[in-house]
């Protein structure tokens, strides 16, 4: 959690009398709508938390009739979806899916006992629909304006918490003392906020996105654009927009208190060949523990290229430090990482000049440590250019950044020490390992048929309803989907992947009879379900009451509902983010489930993104290292593997199947990409998933050059790259850009299409057979991405021999 605001008043010393307010209060969200919606056997409200530590609720009549005002406003909201989809002949379900309602205005008395309140307010938001800077959504609404503001006049302790995924413009409450981003934390939010409030644990996070004022962001680029959105801004995004063009946010990146406070007391920078050491001393000037994450930054010289103010290179988070109690603290990068890419060399470059490094706890509150000066220009490392170019020339801020009284006497004190070009090692090219002989020689037996159906996920003729709820597996019920089971006699086993991020998306029931598995109760997510009417239905082949027809013994599957990967990311807590990964994989393990579609590390690039809960950051270097962590917690399970994803500029959900990202190559470089390149540089995930969109006019799994040139030759990535859900059931309209096929995501080296079905395998078939007008396959095309699929699949398999259940088969 982090504390954005704090007076004293809290934490509690005991329970008793709390008056409740706020859409979070009871109808608490534990985490997003889509994807990463999570069938947890439970999870714990706010106000249930509460009365579990022991307080006395004293608004239950309040909440009671805030209930009755949602649902009647949730009912005209869904009305109107449909009106809209009738009347355009858009399916509901395709307008609904992630849409969210506005929180609506209303006028209910304040009568709660006690002096002690607090008010929860709730943003939900998810796959499917990005955000609006609207009241009631990404502002406010003038209820809870006038709300809030009146019960931090009325009561003598008041807290507003933010049970939210993204940013809220906070402008017209910024008077209230005390205000604490709660997050959606999954299973245990209510019981976590509880814990908090009465001092049992304490708030140690930090923002990991720029919280500001709506007007404040930047609109330089698009976004939410129907075709071509432009990110113009080039690699000023969020905190790095905020310092370069001087503008002060409401709360900055890296910002949060605690219930104590830290001083950095001292620092000492030293190099070992290329990489910086600093190391300073956190001391605990309060009177309560608590933890500290310290920061370091640094401001790259602007030469050819222009440079943002500062750029976040490491951190570190503190022990439990006790009141006055100290801790030594080092910090640690390597010089090649804030090397920038060039796009008329097509180089990562050092340029000559001095480097500032800056310690501190957040973007905004730091001091300039030392000084690494270069004495001459270094190419780091040839690349080749990848991904397209835009239309347009990055944004470059005025001479003009932000700064603070002091910064020049700093600077003129700060010890230099100067780095030559000798100090640094040669960049090896990756070695990506052989393909096994075994594996070779059995694809060289396949037929084209058969090679068709690997590069294809595993579907049934004529079903598609699975796939378009996202649920298309048959050997795990409520699956996402699995790889062709049609190999099996010829040694080619089956790979299965579940949902994520929050944790597995998994039915929360399923049977098995003599058919096999199914799931018991509703296969339809829960934030469907109003927008499947009986036409809809009836064409995709489901019944909203499952399948009672089928008979045998019932089994649970429900998995753990994580913190949303926004909360994960604001621990700064690699140790925790990797314990979040390994529960994952436990239960993959316990399930049956090889790879889990996760860590999605997409960049906050505006805070109208749908998905951004599911995200961790504004800033690729946590985004690479939380990612890597889970992934690191995952893959310990032998047998598990994650699909880190989604590769790449995937920044909106408007039109997200033909959204063309348009961006330059060095933004690509030093901004989009830079997460990803990280996570896989640290811990090798099994499998990585390309993104809906287009970059720079061509689908992501159709560009060889960010695949097969960056992924694997520049990275050296060894596992899988499979497609997003391309489902043929949700192709319709007539927008600029088409849908990504089958057989040119293949001859790009994108393995397996996703979640599979009879126009991707005859779109494969007809290109290997040379009759397919659009693109032409070749066989050693094909067999590379088949020898991929077997060698990663026969891995996973291998290792998972004996998971707790399978299919409901032993314990």
């Amino acid at each position: 959690m982090v504390l954005l605001k704090t007076n004293g008043d809290f934490p509690l010393r005991n329970t008793g009398e709390i008056a409740l307010y706020g859409s979070g209060s009871r109808q608490t969200i534990k985490g997003g709508t889509g994807s990463g919606d999570v069938n947890s056997r439970f999870y714990v409200t706010v106000e249930q938390g509460l009365e579990n530590a022991g307080f006395t609720i004293t608004t239950k009549d309040w909440i009671d009739r805030y209930d009755r005002v949602q649902k009647q406003a949730h009912q005209e909201f869904v009305a109107g979806i449909k009106s809209k989809a009738q009347a355009t002949g858009v399916p509901a379900i395709m307008l609904g899916m992630g849409a969210v309602m506005p929180e609506p205005e209303y006028e209910l008395p304040f009568e709660g006992a006690g002096d002690t309140a607090i008010y929860v307010l709730s943003r939900i938001s998810g796959e499917g629909s990005d955000r609006n800077a609207v009241d009631g959504d990404l502002k406010l609404t003038q209820t809870e304006i006038r709300d809030i503001l009146n019960l931090a006049k009325t009561y003598s302790h008041f807290m507003l918490v933010l049970n939210v995924g993204g940013v809220v413009d906070l402008t017209p409450v910024l008077e209230v003392p005390n205000i604490l981003i709660l997050s959606q934390l999954g299973v245990v939010t209510g019981d976590a906020l509880a814990d908090v409030l009465l001092g049992q644990s304490y708030p140690s996070g930090k923002l990991t996105a720029t919280w500001s004022a709506w007007d404040d962001y930047s609109q330089i680029g698009d976004f939410g654009q129907e075709d071509d959105t432009r990110y113009r801004e080039g690699v000023y995004v969020g905190y790095r927009y905020f310092d370069s063009a001087a503008k002060t946010p409401l709360f900055p990146f890296g910002y949060g208190l605690g219930y104590t406070q830290f001083r950095i007391v001292e620092s000492v920078v030293s190099l070992d060949g290329s990489h910086v050491n600093v190391t300073v001393t956190v001391k605990n000037m309060g009177s309560t523990s608590g933890k500290e994450v310290v920061q370091l930054y640094v401001s790259v010289p602007s030469g050819k290229l222009d440079q943002p103010f500062q750029t976040l290179a490491a951190f570190a988070k503190t022990e439990e430090l006790a009141a006055a109690q100290s801790q030594q603290v080092t910090l640690s990068f390597a010089m090649e990482e804030l090397s920038s890419f060039d796009t008329e060399r097509a180089v990562d470059v050092l340029e000559a000049g001095d480097y500032l490094l800056r310690v501190g706890n957040s973007s905004r509150d730091t001091r300039i440590c030392g000084i690494i000066r270069m004495d001459q220009e270094l190419i780091i490392r040839q690349l080749s250019h990848a991904g397209g170019t835009p239309d347009f020339d990055d944004w470059k801020p005025e001479a003009q950044q932000w700064t603070y009284a002091g910064e020049a006497d700093e600077r003129a004190n700060a010890p230099v020490l100067v780095l030559s070009a000798n100090a640094f090692a040669a960049v090896l090219k990756p070695v990506v390992p052989e393909i096994d002989s075994a594996v070779r020689d059995l694809v060289e037996g396949l037929s084209d048929s058969e090679l068709a159906w690997l590069c294809v996920g595993h579907y049934r003729s004529g079903n598609e309803s699975g796939s378009v709820i996202g649920n298309a597996a048959f050997a795990v019920a409520g699956a996402a989907g699995e790889t062709t089971t049609r190999l099996k006699e010829k040694g080619v086993p089956s790979l299965v992947m579940s949902d994520g991020p929050a944790g597995l998306r998994l039915s929360r029931q399923y049977g098995v009879d003599e058919s096999g598995v199914y799931a018991v109760g509703d296969s339809i997510p829960s934030a469907l379900l109003d927008y499947m009417d009986d036409t809809v239905m009836e064409a995709l082949g489901l019944q909203k009451s499952g399948e009672a027809e089928r008979s045998g013994r019932i089994f649970d599957q429900y998995c753990t509902a994580l913190p949303i990967g926004t909360a994960l990311a604001q621990s700064w807590n690699l140790d925790f983010c990797r314990a979040c990964g390994d529960i994952v994989g436990d239960e993959m393990k316990r399930f049956g489930v090889h790879l889990w579609l996760a860590p999605a590390f997409n960049i906050h690039r505006s805070p109208l993104c749908g998905r951004n809960y599911e995200y961790f950051s504004e800033d690729p270097l946590i985004s690479g290292r939380v990612a890597a962590a889970i992934t690191l917690g995952v893959q310990r399970h032998p047998g598990c593997g994650v699909t880190i994803k989604h590769y790449v500029a995937n920044n909106q959900e408007t039109n997200r199947f033909r959204s063309n990202s348009v961006v330059s190559e060095r933004a690509l470089r030093d901004i989009y990409m830079r997460g990803f390149k990280i996570c896989i540089e640290e811990s090798q995930p099994h499998t990585l998933m390309t993104s809906y969109n287009l970059l720079n006019g061509v689908h992501t799994s159709e560009r060889k050059d960010i695949i097969d040139g960056v992924l694997r030759e520049e990275w050296g990535f060894d596992g899988i790259v499979i497609s997003d859900w391309v489902v043929g059931g949700v192709q319709h309209g007539v927008k600029k850009y088409p849908y990504a096929t089958a057989a040119k995501s293949i001859k790009a080296g994108n393995d397996v299409m996703m979640p599979g079905g009879e126009m991707d395998y005859t779109d494969v078939l007809t290109a290997l057979a040379g009759t397919n007008k659009a693109v032409m396959l070749t066989r050693k095309e094909v067999q590379d991405c088949a020898s991929r699929i077997i060698r990663i699949a026969l891995r996973l398999t291998e290792a998972q021999t004996e998971p707790s259940i399978i299919n409901g088969m032993g314990v």
